[in-house]
C-alpha cells in the first residue's frame, strides 16, 4: 500500500520562513501537543483582534487556583447557566483561567479562597433564589459566613419586572458579598426578561475589569473546544441553534370530562436531541393566529405586511406578532405603557404598589389582545405597529420536562403537555399534532435534577398532574440500566376516572417490579380535598425510613402551592418520626438538598 501524500496547506498567508518553521514544529509535536498549539494560536488571534498583549506560555501547573476566575451561576430555567458559559469562553479566549461553578456546587470554603467572582444569578418567582442556590444563600446569611476581604466580584442579576421583588436574588447576593468585605468590580446590573443587550455590555465590561495574568496558561478548555469542533459529530440542538423535531404521536390521555386537556406527545429529533432523564425540551412557539389577528385589529396602522424594525431586524408586523413577540402573556412594562395611553383608572389601580397580588392574578388570566380590547385608547393615542413591536417582550421558549428515557425510546422525545387556552406553546403543539408535522425545539439540560449515580439507591418521586412527566423517564431509565434501588411514586390529580395520567403504565410497572410503591391523591373524588402532601404525612413513618436509608426525594410541578406544601409535609415527617424540632427539620432538609438528595424541578 502506497504512503499517503503529505498534505498541502492551500493559500497560506505565511512567508517561506514562517511556513518552514510551522512545518518543522508540526513534525516534532504529537497529537496532544498539536491540539494544545491550536488552542494557543487561537488565543493569540483573539487577543490580537482585541489589541491585547500577547500571551506568555507557561506550564498549566504554574497557574494558581486562587487566580482562576469563578463564574458563579444560579439558574432555574437555564438562562443564567448559558450566560455564564459564554462569559467563561470569552475569558479563556482572553487568556484568563476561568471555570463555571453552579451555585449548588460552591462551598463557603471555596468562596473564601477565591479572588475573583463573576456571578450570574436569576430570581425565581417573586424574590426566591433558584433551588440550586438555596444552600449557598443560607450559608452566606448565617453565622459561619466567611470574611471576603480578598474577593473582587461583580453581579449580573436576571429577573422579571412583572414581579414586585424584581432581581431580588441578585440584589441580596451583591449586598451580602459587600457586607462580608468583598470589593465590587462593577455595579450590579438588574436585567429584565429581554436581557440580551445588557448581558453583552456587562460581559464586555467584565472582561475589561478582569486583567489577564502576565503569564497566563492556555487552558485545556480551549484545546478541548477545538477538538470538539474537529471531531465528526451531529450538532446538539440548543436554544440558539434549535432543530426541527417531527411529531410522531399526539394522544389525549385524559377523558373528555377532564377539566383541561392533557396530551402525550412523541417526537423524533434524531441524534441532535441527546438528553438525560430530568432534562427538558424547549419549544420555540408560534402564537395562535386568532390571537395575532385580534392584536392587529387594535393597531392604528396595522397592515399585516407593514415592515417594522427592532434592533437589527426588519419584519412585517404580522410576523413579529406571530413568531417573535409575546402576545399570549402580559408583562408589567406593557401594562404600564398601555395604562398611560388608555388613561384607564382600573389599570392604574392594579399597577399601584399595594396591589401586587391583584396584579399577578390579573396578568395570569389575560393576553395582550384582551388588554387592548378591554381598555381602549383614544383615537390619537392608539398603538402604532412600530410602538407596539418596541413595547412587547421577545417570545420565550416553553420548557417541558421530558417524559422518556433515551435508552428506552431511542431517538424519540416524549412530552406530557397540558392544553392552555390561547397558550402559545401548548397551542402550537396542539395545532400541529398530526404525524409528520414539525416544531422548532432544543434540549435544555437540567443537571440539578438527576438520578442518583448509585443505581442501588432508592428514590421517592412526588409529581402531581403533569409534574409526573420526568418520573416516567426515571422509571424507564432505571429499568434499562438494571437499577436495584426501589421507586416510590406519589401522584395526584382531580379525578381518578378523568385525569389519572399514564394509569395503565403505572399499574404495569407495579406488576413487573419497575415501580415498588404508588400512593395516589385525587382531590375532588370525595367531600374533602386530598393532595399528595396528605399522603406523605399518612405514610410518614415509611417515608422517614426510606430517607434515613439513603433514598433521594424528587419534587416536580407547581412552585407556588404544591412545592411549599410538600416541603412543609416533609418537615412534618421529620418532626413526627425523626424526633426533630421545626428548626432541626429545616436544617435536615437543607442537608438533604446540599447532598443532592432533595431535588426539585418546580415552575
Amino acid at each position: 500500500m502506497s504512503a499517503s501524500p503529505t498534505p498541502v496547506i492551500a493559500s497560506s498567508p505565511l512567508d517561506a520562513e514562517a511556513q518552514r518553521l510551522l512545518e518543522h514544529l508540526g513534525e516534532r509535536l504529537d497529537a496532544p501537543a498539536l491540539w494544545w498549539s491550536s488552542g494557543y494560536l487561537a488565543g493569540l488571534a483573539a487577543r490580537a483582534a482585541q489589541g491585547a498583549p500577547r500571551l506568555s506560555v507557561v506550564p498549566a501547573s504554574a497557574a494558581s487556583a486562587a487566580d482562576e476566575v469563578i463564574v458563579l451561576t444560579a439558574s432555574q430555567t437555564g438562562n443564567g447557566r448559558r450566560l455564564g458559559e459564554r462569559l467563561r469562553e470569552r475569558l479563556v479566549a482572553q487568556g484568563v483561567p476561568a471555570k463555571v461553578v453552579a451555585s449548588g456546587d460552591l462551598t463557603l470554603k471555596q468562596l473564601a479562597a477565591a479572588t475573583t467572582l463573576l456571578a450570574v444569578v436569576s430570581t425565581h418567582g417573586d424574590g426566591e433564589p433558584p433551588d440550586e442556590a438555596r444552600t449557598l444563600f443560607e450559608g452566606l446569611a448565617g453565622r459561619k459566613a466567611p470574611q471576603l476581604g480578598k474577593l473582587a466580584y461583580a453581579v449580573f442579576a436576571l429577573g422579571d419586572s412583572s414581579y414586585p421583588k424584581f432581581c431580588e436574588t441578585g440584589r441580596v447576593l451583591d449586598e451580602r458579598l459587600a457586607a462580608l468585605g468583598g470589593r465590587r468590580l462593577l455595579p450590579r446590573v438588574d436585567a429584565d426578561v429581554d436581557y440580551a443587550d445588557l448581558a453583552e455590555a456587562w460581559v464586555v465590561e467584565a472582561l475589561a475589569a478582569v486583567p489577564a495574568p502576565a503569564a497566563a496558561p492556555v487552558g485545556a478548555a480551549v484545546v478541548t473546544a477545538f477538538a470538539a469542533v474537529a471531531a465528526p459529530q451531529v450538532a446538539q440542538a440548543t436554544r440558539d441553534t434549535p432543530r426541527e423535531a417531527v411529531v410522531l404521536t399526539a394522544q389525549r390521555i385524559v377523558s373528555r370530562q377532564a377539566d383541561r386537556a392533557v396530551v402525550h406527545y412523541e417526537l423524533e429529533g434524531g441524534e441532535a436531541f441527546a438528553y438525560e432523564p430530568g432534562d427538558a425540551l424547549g419549544i420555540w412557539p408560534v402564537n395562535p393566529p386568532s390571537v395575532v389577528a385580534r392584536v392587529l385589529a387594535q393597531v392604528a396602522d396595522a397592515a399585516g405586511a407593514a415592515p417594522v424594525t427592532r434592533s437589527r431586524d426588519t419584519l412585517p408586523v404580522a410576523d413579529w406578532l406571530a413568531e417573535r413577540l409575546e402576545v399570549t402573556r402580559v408583562a408589567k412594562p406593557f401594562l404600564e405603557a398601555h395604562a398611560e395611553r388608555s388613561a384607564s383608572a382600573e389599570l392604574k389601580a392594579l399597577l399601584a404598589k399595594d396591589a401586587a397580588a391583584q396584579l399577578q392574578q390579573f396578568m395570569a388570566g389575560v393576553t395582550v389582545a384582551d388588554v387592548l380590547e378591554s381598555y381602549a385608547t383614544p383615537a390619537g393615542r392608539r398603538w402604532t405597529a412600530a410602538d407596539l413591536v418596541a413595547a412587547l417582550r421577545p417570545v420565550a421558549p416553553r420548557l417541558y420536562s421530558i417524559a422518556s428515557s433515551r435508552k428506552a425510546v431511542g431517538d424519540e422525545v416524549h412530552l406530557t403537555v397540558a392544553q392552555v387556552d390561547d397558550g402559545a406553546a401548548s397551542s402550537h403543539l396542539w395545532l400541529r399534532g398530526s404525524a409528520g408535522d414539525k416544531v422548532r425545539a432544543y434540549i435544555e439540560p437540567n443537571t440539578r435534577f438527576r438520578l442518583p449515580e448509585d443505581p442501588s439507591r432508592d428514590i421517592l418521586m412526588i409529581g402531581p398532574g403533569t409534574g409526573v412527566a420526568p418520573f416516567r423517564a426515571f422509571v424507564q431509565e432505571r429499568a434499562e440500566v438494571g437499577a436495584t434501588g426501589r421507586q416510590w411514586l406519589f401522584f395526584g390529580a382531580r379525578h381518578v376516572e378523568h385525569d389519572f395520567l399514564y394509569q395503565l403504565e403505572w399499574q404495569q410497572a407495579l406488576k413487573d417490579g419497575r415501580l415498588h410503591r404508588l400512593d395516589l391523591a385525587f382531590s375532588r373524588d370525595q367531600a374533602h380535598k386530598i393532595y399528595v402532601q396528605q399522603r406523605l404525612r399518612e405514610q410518614g413513618a415509611e417515608v422517614w425510613r426510606w430517607l434515613q436509608g439513603g433514598a433521594s426525594v424528587y419534587v416536580c410541578g407547581d412552585a407556588n402551592h404544591m412545592a411549599p406544601d410538600v416541603h412543609a409535609a416533609l418537615r412534618d415527617v421529620a418532626v413526627a418520626h425523626g424526633g426533630l424540632d421545626a428548626e432541626g427539620a429545616e436544617a435536615w432538609l437543607g442537608e438533604l438538598a446540599a447532598g443532592k438528595r432533595y431535588l426539585r424541578d418546580v415552575y
